[in-house]
């Protein structure tokens, strides 16, 4: 063939067949059924009649399966019940939007800001501006109804009504003998309140001029305070430190886990007092020691971090008997009843225990702080207690009653001493946050704070016959002296190279003693 010839090519045709698909898909089946027919004829098995009628019916369904183009399963899909969820969803949809239409939403920005955070939503999106973040409120009020906001309100003030609840203090029945010992109480601080405003009246009557005089003889003498004794009290630091009712003896508490009387005012070893076997929190002398109170009788009482509390007389040195029932929670502070049948003890497990010493058995155990109780102390009359907790706030209790009578709520950390002034209507609590707070009872509030300390105040004390003078015992190792009223200061005393973590001012003015976490003891006493 040469280049020249041409090369015709053949294109081929489209083949269109016309007809109906059901007629060829009949004509298909027709097909298969007519051969298998032909290949059961042609078998040569012999078959009763039942076999045979069983293999005729089940033919058809043979055939369909083998076609594959017929569905022969149960199974339907409604269509009506998809089309009318779709015309419900789309109805739903328009009518929101037309009940978002009609809501009515502030155009003040803080006012949307504000109903958005009541309904627990973000305030702001990114890049949204005060009309998106409208109408993302009118959606969303929408969607959860017009009144959610109030009903978020309810719900709150619900919420607050059981956080009030579960503030309040429960009281539950107490046993006979708690009984008995509230009607003492009673009869016993009556007629102590009674005298104790006697008092008051006949100092009032006094010429204000004889008033002045006498605190500023006072304020002289506490300006020349300094040191009469410094005395190393034991081989680790000391805790604890209290004079006896007679004021001539000191009884000092250490980490040693032993207990030591000294004398007053040339601080010679008395006696050690051994019973505890771990760090000694506070050591307190009965209201009658060394005054009325036999020396083999309970004149002493310590506690400890490990829940013991021993009670000591004053002729051994081991403790005549045991205050069981602390166990394994630490006991910080413990202090006698002016009567001195009752003891008081603070205990790590958030309550204050009340133990009548005539039977050696806890009448009592409150509870009501949410924290570790760590200090009390007595009204002079007998018939209130104050308790500061580490939760930061102070209770004032009625012993006669059993009711919680004033909340003392106003320290930012932990209440870590507390005293009642010899007038009865005045307390005085320090705190970790630095500061002392005076309170008056009468008017139930907080009467001055003072905030010149810089570490946490570890112990407050009033001037133990009329409280012309207020004592404030710091971390920051110093000891600071303020008037009262007024609390003014009056003398800043530094002598300790360490914390300082307990004072005490004698019964007879003379003395004010410090133990420190230096392991000394010091006496300050004013210059002759």
């Amino acid at each position: 063939m040469s280049d020249d010839e041409e090369i015709s090519y053949v294109k081929r045709q489209k083949l269109i067949h016309f007809g109906s698909l059901e007629e060829q898909e009949r004509l298909k089946l027709a097909e298969q059924e007519q051969k298998i027919r032909d290949e059961d004829s042609d078998d040569d098995g012999s078959k009763d009649s039942s076999s045979s009628g069983g293999e005729e019916d089940a033919g058809p369904e043979k055939e369909t399966m083998a076609a594959g183009n017929i569905n022969t399963g149960d199974e339907y899909m409604d269509l009506e019940e998809e089309i009318n969820k779709e015309k419900q969803m789309l109805l739903e949809e328009f009518e929101r939007r037309k009940k978002a239409r009609q809501i009515n939403v502030s155009t003040d920005d803080s006012e949307v800001k504000a109903h958005l955070r009541q309904i627990s939503e973000p305030i702001c999106m990114f890049g949204e501006g005060p009309a998106e973040r409208r109408e993302r409120l009118r959606q969303i009020l929408a969607r959860l109804g017009e009144d959610a906001i109030k009903k978020k309100q309810e719900e709150e003030e619900k919420e607050e009504i059981k956080e009030k609840l579960t503030e309040t203090t429960w009281y539950h029945e107490g046993t006979e003998n708690l009984l008995k010992a509230r009607k003492w109480l009673a009869s016993y601080s009556l007629p102590r309140a009674k005298e104790r405003l006697a008092q008051a009246k006949k100092e009032k009557e006094e010429p204000d001029s004889l008033k002045n005089a006498k605190k500023q003889e006072q304020y002289k003498k506490l300006r020349s305070l300094n040191i009469n004794c410094s005395q190393v009290g034991d081989t680790r630091p000391l805790s604890f430190c209290q004079f006896s009712p007679d004021s001539k003896m000191l009884a000092t508490a250490s980490w040693s886990g032993l207990c030591k009387l000294w004398s007053v005012p040339d601080c010679e070893l008395i006696r050690t007092l051994r019973g505890h076997d771990c760090n000694v929190g506070a050591i307190t002398f009965h209201p009658q020691a060394t005054l009325t109170q036999s020396e083999t009788s309970v004149n002493m009482a310590s506690c400890s971090t490990d829940g013991t509390v021993k009670l000591w007389d004053l002729k051994s040195d081991e403790p005549i008997a045991d205050l069981e029932g602390h166990a394994p929670h630490r006991v910080s502070r413990l202090i006698f009843h002016p009567s001195g049948r009752f003891l008081v003890t603070c205990v790590f497990d958030n309550s204050w225990r009340l133990w009548d010493l005539e039977v050696n058995e806890e009448i009592l155990h409150q509870e009501g702080h949410s924290k570790p109780v760590y200090d009390a102390s007595f009204q002079c009359d007998g018939s209130l207690l104050v308790t500061g907790g580490m939760d930061s706030f102070g209770r004032l209790w009625d012993l006669r009653t059993g009711r919680c009578i004033m909340f003392l709520a106003g320290h930012q950390n932990s209440v870590l001493t507390v005293c009642f002034s010899p007038n009865g209507y005045q307390v005085a609590t320090g705190s970790a946050d630095n500061t002392v707070k005076v309170w008056d009872l009468r008017r139930q509030k907080c009467e001055y704070t003072i905030s010149t300390h810089t570490n946490l105040v570890s112990r407050v004390l009033f001037e133990k016959h009329r409280g012309d003078y207020l004592v404030t015992t710091s971390y920051d190792n110093s000891l600071k002296v303020w008037s009262h009223p007024g609390w003014a200061p009056i003398q800043t005393l530094c002598g300790h190279s360490g914390k300082v973590m307990g004072a005490d001012i004698s019964n007879d003015d003379q003395y004010i003693a410090t133990a420190s976490f230096d392991r000394t003891f010091k006496l300050w006493a004013p210059e002759n």
